[in-house]
C-alpha cells in the first residue's frame, strides 16, 4: 500500500495491476488533499490508512484504475466505502458528478 501525495508513473501502476489482480489497481482518492492510496486488496485498508494519515472519511472514495484503458475510461467509480447515505451517495458508485470529476482530475494529475 502506499500513498500518493506527488506523482506515479503509468509503468507503476500497470506492474501494481499485473502483481495483484491482473488488469486493475484499487484506489482511495482523498478529494479534499488531492492525494490517493494505491496497491491493496481492499478499498477499506486504503481508506484505513488516509484516514491513519489525517484524512476525514467523507471525502475518500474508492475507485478502481486500469492502467491499460485509456484516460477516458481507466476510472470505475465502483466502492463498498462510497455507500455514504449521510453524504447523500447510496451507491457502490459515485453519484456527484461534481465529485467524480474532482477524482477525475486527481487521478489524471497524479499518474505521469
Amino acid at each position: 500500500m502506499k500513498i500518493i501525495n506527488d506523482k506515479i508513473t503509468l509503468e507503476e501502476l500497470e506492474q501494481m495491476a499485473q502483481n495483484r489482480f491482473g488488469d486493475l489497481v484499487k484506489a482511495v482518492v482523498d478529494i479534499e488533499k488531492r492525494i490517493m492510496a494505491v496497491d491493496a486488496e481492499l478499498h477499506a485498508d486504503e481508506e484505513a490508512l488516509l484516514i491513519e494519515k489525517g484524512s476525514r472519511q467523507e471525502v475518500l472514495w474508492g475507485i478502481n484504475i486500469y492502467p491499460e484503458h485509456t484516460k477516458e475510461k481507466w476510472i470505475e467509480f465502483d466502492s463498498m466505502i462510497n455507500l455514504k447515505p449521510a453524504h447523500q451517495n447510496r451507491s457502490r458508485s459515485v453519484e456527484n458528478p461534481e465529485i467524480r470529476v474532482k477524482i477525475t482530475e486527481i487521478v489524471n494529475n497524479l499518474i505521469k
